[in-house]
């Protein structure tokens, strides 16, 4: 096995991860260096493929205010979101907007040169920049994986998956073990600062917006380790997503879109909306959600339609460049033709519990982006907040790490070597079908624990992952790295599933058929830690 050290480490090439690494090369004397780590190609994440765009409080737009903006997410979050984290994620949207302008992001402006805002579900006023178009996370993603290339402070290790967190006997983060999938080799790296930016789950579900890299891994890392996990049991399903026949991968259609006035239609041509909400089709994420699912269900339908015809085509071909490119690729011209649509797992609104900081439970261990939960979503997540909780964690973090020493470890303890020379022990060859086993977990999952839930369905989906876990026998060495993907996946529905029990009411993304209220008072965050139950914070 081969040893290094780094000041910092950083898993995950999303948004917030590179911004994080950026800022902290940008303010702080790192003598071991930093470095990136990603299991896929370098920049592969969520963050590329979100496309509406990011919320930006601007003190230049006086429509708005972070009062307004702290309203609009307390109000989404389904009365779980922490007013603090959400008050102050606010208030520095401003400058994180503008450090990305100066690392060289170009949002899109109008003839005159401003910034140009459009409005999504949910938020009161428009507030929300883009860039290229429908391509926000794109270019965020690509301008800082420039920046971070260019650096010569940060060094990168692509085709690489964490596959254990190094805890000594005091519970202290100390390192990380890396398997190479293109090497078939593992590293031990030591750091007094391991970040976890390991992006979202998407991938356990059958029908989902997310890449393929999204595999839950933080989160299955750090709940291994010991870390406490909060609000696991809300997953945000989106609810126009591109339907396909045959097609798991569902493109978003952004929620700009209806943002720009785009009719939800079903197979009949009729809008439908009206009957389950007053902002029709610019109500929570949640409630459109179900509202689509109820539709197809009534007409025993594979889909619902965003009809955006009443929209001028200049303007389509503009403002959605990419979605337009996509729905021609199936002959879908979205200025004459409705697109179909239906719900697909998108976002994981609960994760690895941090504070503002991205600290989590452990010493040394932290957490930001999509895989840590800081308060500001609750049970619900107001459209485009993710990618500006992804930066202005990221700044906090860096500024946070900025007063200490990163001095890597010098020795080890017992714990650690335990875990370091198990790696050396033979494992068994057995050759196992994960395509299927993986496909088999998702059908579960999209089944037993999507977007409606009962006692009866959590508990048949927890004992059909419990079957198919102990078929899959992997307990602490994998052979490649669809196995440990595998394994983390298998981990994190397995807590879904317990905190939705858990979970006896219906709040935010989170609908228990069978618990259709929400309860009034006693408003608490479902947590887990290691391999205790779930209890209430």
């Amino acid at each position: 096995m081969k040893y290094s050290k780094y000041s910092a480490v950083i898993v995950g090439s999303g948004v917030s991860g590179l911004f994080c690494a950026l800022k902290l090369t940008q303010i702080m004397n790192l003598p071991d260096g930093l470095l990136v780590i990603t299991k896929s190609n370098f920049g592969e994440s969520n963050s590329r493929y979100a496309q509406g765009g990011i919320v930006a409080v601007m003190k230049s737009n006086t429509d708005d205010s972070a009062e307004l903006h702290t309203k609009d997410t307390l109000k989404a979050g389904a009365g779980l979101s922490d007013e603090a984290a959400v008050k102050f994620i606010s208030e520095n949207s401003d400058e994180v907007i503008n450090d990305l302008i100066n690392f060289g992001v170009e949002f899109d402006k109008d003839e005159n040169g401003n910034l140009t805002y459009t409005l999504e579900a949910a938020h009161s006023v428009r507030r929300i920049l883009h860039a290229g178009g429908d391509a926000t996370g794109s270019v965020i993603e690509k301008t800082l994986c420039r920046r971070a290339k260019e650096n010569p402070n940060i060094d990168i290790m692509e085709d690489s998956i964490v596959t254990e967190l190094l805890i000594n006997t005091d519970s202290e983060c100390k390192g990380v073990i890396t398997y190479n999938s293109l090497t078939n080799e593992y590293q031990t790296i030591y750091s007094s600062a391991i970040i976890l930016a390991t992006g979202g789950i998407g991938q356990i579900y059958k029908y989902t917006t997310n890449p393929g890299v999204a595999t839950g891994d933080g989160l299955a890392l750090a709940y291994k380790a010991g870390a406490i996990l909060q609000d696991m049991e809300f997953v945000q399903f989106h609810p126009t997503a591109l339907c396909i026949p045959n097609v798991k991968k569902r493109f978003l259609i952004s929620e700009s879109v209806r943002g720009e006035g785009a009719k939800l239609i079903d197979k009949d041509g009729v809008q439908f909306m009206s009957d389950y909400h007053e902002l029709k089709e610019l109500a929570p994420r949640d409630i459109v959600t179900r509202a689509i699912y109820d539709r197809m269900h009534k007409d025993n339908s594979e889909c619902v339609y965003l009809d955006a015809t009443g929209i001028p085509a200049e303007k389509l071909a503009k403002r959605f460049p990419t979605i337009s490119k996509i729905c021609k690729k199936y002959d879908i011209d979205i200025a004459s033709k409705p697109i179909p649509v239906a719900p697909a797992a998108h976002y994981m609104m609960g994760g690895i519990k941090t504070n503002l900081e991205g600290r989590t439970s452990i010493r040394g261990l932290y957490a930001i982006g999509e895989c840590a939960s800081t308060g500001l979503h609750g049970a619900n997540r107001l459209a485009s907040n993710s990618l500006l909780e992804c930066v202005v964690s990221a700044h906090e973090l860096a500024n946070y790490l900025s007063f200490m020493n990163l001095v890597p470890p010098s020795k080890i303890d017992e714990n650690i070597k335990r875990v370091i020379d198990s790696y050396s022990a033979p494992i068994s060859e057995e050759d196992y079908d994960i395509e299927s086993m993986k496909s088999e977990l998702q059908d579960i999952m999209w089944e037993y624990a999507g977007i409606l839930r009962t006692e009866e369905s959590l508990l048949r989906g927890l004992d059909l992952i419990f079957n198919l876990k102990n078929r899959f026998g992997r307990k602490t060495r994998c052979l490649n790295r669809d196995e440990y993907e595998f394994r983390n996946m298998l981990t994190v529905s397995q807590m879904i599933i317990k905190l939705a029990l858990r979970r006896q009411e219906s709040r935010g993304a989170h609908y228990r058929v069978d618990y259709q209220f929400t309860y009034d008072k006693g408003l608490h965050n479902c947590i887990v830690r290691g391999q205790g139950e779930p209890s209430f914070a």
